[in-house]
């Protein structure tokens, strides 16, 4: 039995700009809240599959889709092609309609079928995608009006560290998060899984420049020995948004090592943290800082032991 079902929700922007957000799948991550990560397959003008990785009812899934884009429609086709269980096939479409007033009326649209037609797993799915499907648009709604007014608290940055050593070595100290209590001084906890191979979830205590702790939780995908993609789901205060990416890249003398991020500010926690005079401004100072000093000594961790694995 196949289901269908509709949500929709309006969105203070041009219909181009909302359907142009929705057809760049590698910014979902920042977007979307369920998304970890999302991986082209192959890429033409109006024909791409894609892999995603997601968070369905609190667990992480990954599934492959093939899209048809057609911008003169501001219309979006997708279908699973390999689904998760219990999904037994998935479908629809992204359709945005001009409204007046310079709004966007969006459509979201999901046809379903569960493993055996089982009752308690189309429910699970019915769950799933109405969770889904609101938080995706409200999500939407928020990232699309936000980038209209401000564009300042959203900012990515990278560092890279040259290492005399293989990106097999590297990729291994950063893929093997379990042992960073042992390997890291600023890690004081962590709590690691991989139940399904290549799709880790890492809870961790970091410990800051002045010695207080926070807690984050990220999932990760991981691509041997050339990258690792993450989104935090647990976050610091000052950050709505967090995700990176870990990337190793041979070269004649050994291997590029680079920890990218990408971060959208909370200014609703700015002054409580940074005192009442702090700025947007100071507050990216701030969580760069951190981040990049983390970045750092975690490179700098792994240089030592690639090098040494030689």
């Amino acid at each position: 039995m196949t289901r269908e079902v509709a949500h929709e929700i309006t969105v203070s922007a041009p219909a181009d700009a909302v359907y142009r957000l929705i057809a760049e799948v590698e910014n979902w991550p920042q977007i979307f809240p369920p998304t970890i990560h999302v991986d082209h397959l192959e890429k033409g003008e109006r024909e791409e599959r894609i892999q995603i990785w997601a968070t369905a009812n609190g667990a992480a899934k990954s599934w492959t889709s093939r899209r048809t884009l057609e911008p003169e429609n501001r219309r979006i086709t997708f279908r699973q092609e390999v689904s998760a269980p219990p999904v037994a096939a998935m479908g629809g479409a992204w359709v945005i309609e001009e409204l007046p007033g310079g709004e966007s009326l969006v459509r979201l649209l999901h046809d379903y079928r569960a493993i055996d037609d089982d009752p308690e797993s189309l429910a699970w799915i019915d769950e799933a995608v109405d969770r889904n499907s609101r938080s995706e648009l409200a999500a939407l709604k928020e990232n699309v009006e936000r980038a209209h007014t401000t564009r300042e608290l959203t900012f990515s940055f990278e560092d890279t560290v040259l290492i005399e050593g293989s990106a097999k070595d590297v990729y291994g100290f950063i893929d093997e998060a379990r042992l960073w209590v042992d390997r890291l001084p600023h890690v004081a906890r962590v709590r690691f899984e991989e139940d399904t191979p290549g799709l880790q979830v890492l809870e961790m205590d970091t410990r800051a420049k002045d010695g207080s702790t926070h807690t984050t939780k990220s999932y990760r995908v991981t691509f041997p020995h050339r990258a690792i993609a993450y989104k935090q789901v647990t976050l610091p205060a000052l950050m709505t948004l967090h995700t990176g990416l870990w990337t190793f890249e041979e070269y004649p003398r050994g291997v590029a090592a680079t920890s990218q991020h990408t971060v959208v500010l909370n200014p609703d926690n700015i002054q409580r943290i940074l005192g009442p005079d702090a700025t947007v401004e100071d507050a990216r100072e701030y969580v760069q800082s951190a981040l990049s000093t983390n970045s750092r000594a975690t490179l700098g961790h792994a240089r030592d032991h690639a090098e040494k694995s030689r």
